[in-house]
């Protein structure tokens, strides 16, 4: 009785040769419950496991606070000046007041764009009024999340701390990320929620049952689309590789030399089905899109249609004015039109400029990595140089399929936070020493000081070094 209760339980259960007698099965099943300290030791059971998992989860905890909260003071020195409106904040800032106001007026304000950051912006400015600190507020409360996303990101890749913690500080050192995380756009809160979306999505991909992380990242991606509709396009990478890999399940699809850290095994999320997959990529997203609505258009079916055709028609039209910033896509990773964000000139031979452009010494060395990247998955079917591949080239790729004209390079800006994951991969690949990823954060440190007085208007350059920044014909 004894054997076959414990083979239907599926525990192997070893009693100590000093215990002199078989304890009867009621006291055995209770003390398994209980977590009893009298256990024998040659006891096989789950508790140690648990418990020796708790000061891991803790420390990642820990730590992804510590990094939220020193980018987040980072991002807010600073944060005030210029007082007056950077940029398209003359876009967005009014569309928040107009959200106030006791009765909405007519014409709505900012129309092309879905409410969620703009409604964001609003609340801030309740908090702290209708000043540049209101304004901006949130934009850093969003950048410290995006960075905080890509440890978490690193956390699922490599499995280390280290190098995640190596990922968020490349991030935080991408000059992109710092510019767009002090003003108030919609780009910075599309990332936030993008970026913690991707990182719960990675976290999902190689268990058996990711169904909860999975509707959390669907959720999520709902929150980024509720921004701004580029939010959609790391949605729409996930719901690509669920897809592939069902179709190749369907298929029977078999390595003939398969290894454990393949992207593709014909056993991945057996349990994950249809409508799993329904709610966690479709009917939760449409969820989270719909409900920043809500405030704005009640629960009018008529008003919510309405506003999903004007945004599909200014985001799809190609009758748009050039513009002086402009660029296309494919220049997009070799930084070769910068958007200026503020120029004014506070004395004789001082400005205060503000220049979206990305740190060189981040960017540029990422195309290689990311070649890497590319070989890694291609060669080897490598899953953490597929799932980095996807969420770089997805995001920035999908602009090439709009038929919209107008383009800038802030567009760019998920892809080149997503590139630092493809950096510290090559970095810590077999073979090279361990201090040379924290020599290259260094290195990125030094990029980043450097094209601090065009990032932050409170610091200020004279023309002369500001000149000496604009490396190209093409940045000025």
């Amino acid at each position: 009785m004894w054997r076959n209760y414990h083979k239907r339980r599926g525990t192997c259960v070893m009693l100590s040769d000093s215990c002199g007698r078989m304890r009867s099965m009621k006291n055995e099943a209770s003390t398994f419950v209980r977590g009893d300290a009298n256990l024998p030791r040659k006891t096989v059971l789950q508790q140690p496991l648990q418990s020796s998992a708790v000061p891991k989860v803790s420390r990642s905890a820990v730590i992804a606070v510590a990094i939220f909260l020193v980018a987040h003071l980072a991002l807010l020195i600073g944060l005030t000046t210029p007082e007056k409106f950077v940029f398209d904040e003359v876009h967005y800032v009014p569309a928040a007041r107009q959200m106030l106001a006791p009765a909405m007026s007519q014409p709505m304000l900012n129309p092309m764009h879905p409410p969620l950051a703009k409604e964001l912006i609003a609340i801030s400015m309740v908090a702290f009024g209708d000043n540049a600190l209101g304004w901006r507020y949130p934009a850093t409360l969003f950048g410290a999340l995006a960075i905080v996303a890509i440890y978490l990101c690193g956390l699922a890749l490599f499995s280390a701390q280290g190098p995640a913690i190596a990922a968020a500080l490349i991030a935080g050192l991408n000059q992109m990320l710092y510019v767009q995380a002090r003003i108030a756009m919609l780009d910075i809160f599309a990332l936030g929620f993008g970026l913690l979306a991707t990182a719960a999505f990675m976290h999902g991909f190689r268990r058996e049952r990711p169904q909860a992380l999975f509707a959390l990242a669907g959720s999520l991606f709902g929150c980024a689309a509720a921004c701004k509709w580029s939010g959609l396009f790391p949605l729409g990478v996930c719901i690509v590789i669920v897809a592939v890999v069902r179709l190749m399940q369907g298929w029977r699809t078999l390595f003939a030399d398969a290894k454990p850290d393949d992207w593709y095994r014909p056993d991945l999320w057996p349990g994950l089905r249809l409508h799993h997959v329904a709610l966690c990529f479709a009917i939760l997203p449409a969820v989270a899109y719909l409900a920043a609505f809500v405030p704005l258009y009640g629960v009018s079916v008529p008003e919510l249609v309405e506003a999903q055709r004007r945004i599909f028609a200014d985001n799809t039209t190609t009758a748009i004015a050039g513009h002086t910033y402009m660029s296309s896509w494919p220049s997009w990773p070799l930084l070769a039109r910068p958007v200026w964000f503020l120029f004014d000139k506070t004395a004789e031979d001082n400005v205060s400029a503000v220049v979206f452009l990305g740190n060189p010494l981040v960017l540029w060395p990422a195309l290689l990595a990311l070649a890497l990247v590319l070989r890694d998955f291609v060669v080897e079917r490598r899953w953490d140089a597929f799932l980095i591949a996807a969420f770089y080239f997805g995001p920035w790729l999908a602009w090439a399929l709009l038929p919209r004209t107008l383009g800038f390079i802030y567009y760019y800006l998920p892809a080149a936070t997503a590139a630092s994951l493809a950096l510290v991969y090559v970095l810590r690949r077999d073979g090279l020493p361990r201090w040379l990823l924290w020599a290259y954060v260094g290195v990125a440190a030094i990029g980043f000081a450097v094209m601090l007085p065009i990032s932050a208007a409170f610091i200020g350059t004279s023309m002369r070094s500001f000149n000496r920044l604009m490396l190209f014909q093409s940045w000025i």
